[in-house]
């Protein structure tokens, strides 16, 4: 299985692609950080990150999505701005006919490191490790974007009705 881990945010998007099957190692396929200037209009951000994901999941093929879900912070702004670019890379996957999975940060830091509460370092470390990455991927969102991915695999790829209804809409067309 192929899967796109997403940690959503507008200046800084994680992106992460792994392989694997649950139970075994993950093999990493590519991971990078989509950025957008913060004094750029919100709908050019926006497009910005839509026109990454459409080509990423293009050129990767993934066959699900794993999108970090957004939580309540004292930042009102900020859990704006996650949701916003959140709600994008699902609908690129929605767009691409993929099934998304979502995931509370403590449900993918409880998967990859086996601790809910583990810090960015030990998520960080866990992903390298894990991957056999020479280096840790930077920033940390790179790495939080590749431990959504290796979460979705190891829970065998499906999580919550969000999927299932993508995937009822797909046999629909």
């Amino acid at each position: 299985m192929r899967v796109l881990g997403v940690d959503p945010g507008l200046t800084r998007c994680g992106v992460g692609v792994v392989e694997g099957v649950p139970g075994r190692t993950c093999t990493p396929i590519h991971y990078e950080v989509v950025q957008s200037e913060p004094d750029l209009e919100l709908s050019l951000r926006l497009l910005n990150l839509d026109n990454r994901l459409t080509q990423l999941i293009a050129e990767y093929q993934p066959q699900g999505v794993a999108v970090e879900r957004v939580f309540s912070q004292h930042n009102v702004r900020t859990v704006m701005g996650t949701a916003q670019a959140g709600a994008v890379a699902i609908l690129a996957a929605a767009r691409a006919g993929l099934p998304v999975s979502l995931y509370t940060p403590s449900e993918v830091k409880a998967a990859v490191t086996g601790s809910g509460t583990a810090d960015k370092a030990q998520v960080t470390m866990m992903v390298t490790r894990l991957l056999k990455l020479a280096a840790p991927p930077r920033p940390a969102d790179a790495a939080d974007a590749l431990a959504l991915a290796i979460c979705h695999v190891w829970r065998g790829g499906t999580k919550d009705k969000v999927a299932a209804a993508v995937r009822l809409q797909r046999g629909a067309r």
